[in-house]
């Protein structure tokens, strides 16, 4: 890939009613990704998703490529890679604010050091795109060597 390349990348949403009835749906642009979505799937548990649900698969996937690079390009690459991304979503007086997104890892690198593997999960952090765009947002990272 050169490095004038860009890739745009896109969704939709569609909507229907207030916000406390209404109902959404999402569709990514490669169709493999439809959900439904309202207020009750974002704050009562309703069946569907709802957007910090899809930013934290995001995220996570985001990572969990950035983590296999790093890995791969400092010559351990991974066996298998797990990735849990936790998205926190809290109501303020002027009406809601993700405080913090928690990434927490776990992956088969054969033959790496934990300190090594713990420094290139750091940069993996560091340079995954997503983690780049969220940078008003702490977002933390407990990375794990797994034992085959």
């Amino acid at each position: 890939m050169s490095e004038s390349q860009e890739f745009v990348r896109s969704a939709t949403v569609h909507w229907d009613g207030d916000v406390a009835r209404g109902r959404g749906s999402i569709a990514t642009e490669s169709g493999k990704v439809t959900a439904d979505y309202s207020y009750g799937t974002r704050f009562s548990g309703d069946p569907g998703t709802n957007p910090e649900e899809l930013l934290a698969a995001s995220h996570a996937a985001c990572f969990t490529m950035a983590l296999s690079a790093v890995l791969t390009r400092a010559g351990s690459p991974p066996t298998s890679i797990d990735t849990q991304a936790a998205v926190h979503l809290r109501r303020t007086a002027t009406g809601f604010e993700i405080p913090s997104i928690e990434l927490t890892t776990a992956a088969l690198v054969p033959g790496i050091a934990e300190e090594s593997f713990a420094q290139l999960a750091t940069q993996a952090k560091e340079i995954c795109p997503l983690s780049v765009a969220l940078r008003a947002v702490p977002i933390t990272l407990k990375a794990t060597l797994k034992t085959a």
